[in-house]
Formats: C-alpha cells, structure tokens, sequence
C-alpha cells in the first residue's frame, strides 16, 4: 500500500468518525496522522480493517518499531479525532433548549434543526453557541 493510499484510507477514517477552544477538524488531524504515520501504517498495520480504533490499537502495539514522529503524533491525532466527535454529540443535547424554542417547527429533522440553529437565532444560548463552534459546524 503506498503512502497516498493510507493518507487518503486515514482522512476517510477520520470522515467516518463524523485542543483549543475550537476542536481539530478531522481532516487536520488524519492528514497529521498520515504525514507522520503513512510508512508505519503500510509497514505495520497492513490488513487492519478501516476502523480508527483498530488502527489506534494497532498503531499502540506497534510503538516499539514506530518512528520517532508517528510515535509523537499518532496519540495526538486520535485524540483530537475522538474531541470532535465528542463535540458533535454533545451539540445535541447542548442545544435542546434552543432547538425547541427557535426551531420547533423542524424538530424531527436533525439537519434541519442543525440548519436552523447555524442561522443564529437571535437569543440562543452562549452553551449552544460554543457547541456548534467546537463541533465544527461554523
């Protein structure tokens, strides 16, 4: 497997998967876990189904034959992967409040719930707000 393939099987992990104030974008992090980790991966996990928790395990138990790089960065990346993740169930319940009051009409329809939440309500809730953001949804 070349490098371009696992960097391109890493950003649709990482896609799949749907730091600061403002969480890493999954691309940001897969393209951090394949400029650091692409030979590893190739070398090391060859066979391990698309699924970034079996790579992660993979990549663990692997840390003895990682390089130097992989080995600082393939913790970071994953993490950052699983805040984002975190962030966009957590907009979910974060945003009840506001989604019943502003977007009542669309409730059942989560894209449109989201929809109507992006457009910034006036009035919505500082939570919800920093919600969306760290979700990476504006």
């Amino acid at each position: 497997m070349s490098p371009v393939r696992a960097l391109s099987i890493l950003v649709l992990i990482a896609a799949s998967s749907s730091a600061s104030a403002e969480t890493t974008k999954f691309e940001d992090a897969a393209a951090m876990l394949g400029s650091s980790c692409a030979k590893d991966i190739v070398d090391n996990c060859r066979g391990v189904n698309l699924d970034a928790a079996r790579l992660k395990d993979c990549l663990s138990r692997n840390q003895d034959v990682l390089s130097p790089q992989c080995k600082s960065n393939y913790v970071q990346a994953f993490d950052a992967i699983q805040k984002r993740v975190a962030a966009r169930a957590a907009v979910t319940k974060l945003c009840e409040r506001d989604a019943n009051k502003y977007c009542g009409s669309v409730k059942a329809d989560r894209a449109q719930t989201l929809d109507c939440l992006l457009a910034g309500p006036r009035g919505m809730t500082i939570n919800c707000n920093k919600a969306l953001t760290e979700a990476g949804y504006r």
